[in-house]
């Protein structure tokens, strides 16, 4: 779940960026507290559906946009994961024969 978080905020906040858009600019906008957008942009604080909207709103950029964007994003990471060779040591006993993998 924090990683859907953090890659949300990092979404809506390039997409506040690329607009040239201050959080107090999205703030009222959205009619949200500054402290809680910055919150969701860090990855803090989850965002319901209808902030999700109005932040959306304010941005001027489809929700599903923003959801398809975190969705590649999660994807990205999880190739990531899936990627990472995984090493395992097994400890042998003396006078005892063991197979390694890497």
């Amino acid at each position: 779940m924090v990683l859907f978080r953090r890659l949300l905020g990092d979404v809506l906040r390039d997409r506040r960026m690329e607009r040239g858009m201050t959080l107090r600019e999205v703030s009222a906008g959205a009619r949200v507290s500054l402290g809680y957008i910055s919150e969701i942009e860090r990855g803090q604080k989850e965002a319901s559906s209808e902030l999700l909207a109005s932040l959306c709103s304010a941005l001027d950029v489809p929700l599903s946009d923003v959801l398809r964007e975190v969705s590649d994003a999660v994807a990205v990471e999880e190739a990531a994961v899936a990627a990472t060779p995984i090493s395992v040591t097994v400890r042998s006993r003396p006078g005892e024969v063991v197979a390694s993998a890497a």
